[in-house]
This record gives structure tokens, sequence and C-alpha cells, in this order.
């Protein structure tokens, strides 16, 4: 694989980096470089997370060392009970790698790293204190606007969390830092602070965000915008039937974004089509080999949103398969991270 072909595996499905340049010259001069993602381990993992393991799979491909942060300690700073720390750790290590392999993923170069393990070092905590003697309030509070949890009397460890997610980046020893367009306020904050404290910049990528199923952002904490990674076939197909998706309609339109982000890659990747299925008095089954086709198929009302959300929820049921296999086992420790 060329130079171009690597920066175009990175850049494909992401919203912005920062900068193109930048990534250009990395790929230049580095012959493995690294990137990382971190996620808060707080609510359970949804569909949507196959958006940041596909992207992962991409850095893979292009020959990057990927790093996945379990961001235990941030999770505690956005509310998750302490004594669920571990376990929730646990969860989301597991339906990582069932994520990875339903996409087929070669995940030689990927690691799972715990926040905690390093985050409690000394260098580490000098460094975050250092880091708050330069950041200001107003700043710390911008950067986790739109990650952290908001609250009319906000608890301190808000204005914590950008820090320490900015040293991350340091202590994690990597080159990019990958995260959703959400993150793009704390990604920034990281850029102009890390120098402030002595270390490099990093270049931030960043991917769009996906609606859920009513038209809002994807979301743990509202179980009718999502699909759990743990819902059975017959309530997929249930949720999606219930989708917001008006006819010829894209604005807020979940099960598009779905199509266009998440599943069209994949179907790509594996050289696959993705066929819709219906009675030959409705024209009979339909084959789509881009998104794009799709999408003017939809906006011109040639493609019923009953249809579309059937053959959906058939290809979610399919990457939902490697969960389904072990259910019990990966039931009982989400059971035990999200007690009732």
């Amino acid at each position: 694989m060329d130079l171009n072909q690597r920066f175009e595996l990175v850049k494909r499905n992401t919203q912005e980096i920062v900068t193109e340049e930048e990534l250009k010259k990395l790929l230049e001069e580095k012959e493995q470089p690294s990137v990382y993602i971190g996620t808060a381990i707080t609510g359970r993992p949804h569909i949507a997370y196959f958006l940041w393991v596909l992207k992962l799979a991409d850095f893979l491909k292009a020959g990057f060392k990927v790093k996945l942060l379990l961001a235990d300690l941030h999770g505690a700073l956005d509310q998750t009970p302490w004594d669920l720390l571990e376990k929730r750790y646990v969860y989301y290590s597991l339906v990582v790698h069932k994520m990875f392999e339903a996409i087929g993923a070669d995940i030689t170069n990927f690691e799972i790293v715990k926040g905690s393990d390093f985050q409690k070092n000394a260098d580490y905590f000098f460094d975050v204190l250092k880091m708050s003697t330069y950041a200001t309030v107003h700043d710390a509070k911008r950067a986790g606007s739109e990650v952290v949890k908001q609250a009319d009397n906000p608890k301190l460890a808000g204005l914590i969390y950008p820090i320490m997610q900015a040293l991350d980046e340091e202590y994690l020893g990597v080159d990019i830092q990958y995260g959703g367009v959400d993150q793009r306020k704390i990604l920034m904050f990281a850029r102009e602070y890390l120098p402030k404290v002595g270390y490099n910049s990093r270049i931030e990528v960043m991917t769009p965000m996906i609606p859920g199923l009513i038209g809002e952002k994807m979301s743990a904490s509202k179980e009718e915008s999502k699909i759990d990674l743990l819902d059975d076939p017959k309530l997929v197909k249930s949720k999606l039937k219930k989708a917001f998706c008006p006819e010829g309609e894209l604005e807020n339109n979940g099960v598009l974004a779905f199509l266009k982000h998440i599943l069209f890659l994949i179907k790509e990747d594996k050289n696959e089509t993705f066929i819709v299925k219906r009675p030959e008095k409705f024209g009979g089954d339909v084959e789509y080999k881009e998104y794009a086709s799709l999408e003017k198929d939809y906006l011109d009302k040639k493609l019923h949103p009953a249809d579309l959300k059937n053959a959906l929820a058939d290809e979610i049921n399919k990457l939902l398969e490697p969960m389904q296999k072990d259910f019990d086992k990966i039931n009982k420790v989400a059971l035990e991270a999200y007690p009732k």
C-alpha cells in the first residue's frame, strides 16, 4: 500500500483532520505510526460504536499501531460509580473484541489499555497539576461541554477530565488521537495545552456522529434511540420498525446514517452488495453497490422506509451474531456492570 492509499484510508469516513498536512508528513516519515481512541466506560456500548471500530480497522490496514484506551478513571469523573469501574472495564473489553470479530478485522497490532494502569503514575499526576496551572476554568469547562455530563451544580471532576485526556496522548506515546466530532473542543484543548507543559501537540482525527433511531444522537442513556449489542433479532427488528425514517427525507435519519457511515463501508471492504428484499408487486429485490445510489432512490421515493428498515435489521443481526453466540457469558457480565 503506497503513501496516498494509506492517507486515503485514514481519511475515509472522517469529518475533519487537524491537520491533513501533518498526517501526510507523519506517513512519510514514520514506518509504523500510532493512534489511540479513548472511551470512558460509562454507558453500555451500542451499534454506533461500530463506526469507531471500523475506523480503527482502517488505521490497522494503513499500518498503524492502534490503542484503545478504556478510560476507567474518566468514567468515574463522568459519574460512573467507583464500584462498577472494573466490571464495566471487563464488559467493554469483551464486546469490543466481538465487534472486531463481526467485521473480520485483523487486530494483530491492536491493544487495549486500561486508564488507571498509567494514570495513577506519579509523573502523570504531576503533569495534571502542572497543566491545571495553565488551563483556565473557562477553557477546561468549554472543552468538556459536549463530552462530560452537564449539571446545574457541576462537580470539579468535569474540569479535570479534559486535562487528563490531553495528557493521555503523551503518556500513551501516540502520534494521533481519534474521536467523534463531538470531541472536537477537547481535542483542540489538547493541541493548545500540551505544548504549554513541554510536550508536542498531536494530529486529531474526527468522524461524524450517527443520529439515533429517534432522530437524535444515538445515546446509551436513551433506550429507544439505540440498538444494544445484546439485543436479540426480534428486538432489533422491533426497534427499527419504530425508527424515525420519514419517506424521502435525510435529515436526522439514523437509518440512512448507519447505512452510509457503517454498513456500506463493511460491504465495500468485503466486496459485497446491500440487498433490499421486496415483493414483486413492489418492484422486487434491489441491490446496491454504493450508498449514493441507495440515497438517490430513497430521496426519489423509489425505496420505501419499511423495506429499507427490514433489510437493515437483517444486516445488523448478522453483525451482532458474535454477541448472540456468547450471549449468556456476555450478558452475565453486562448485568454486573449495569445493574438495574
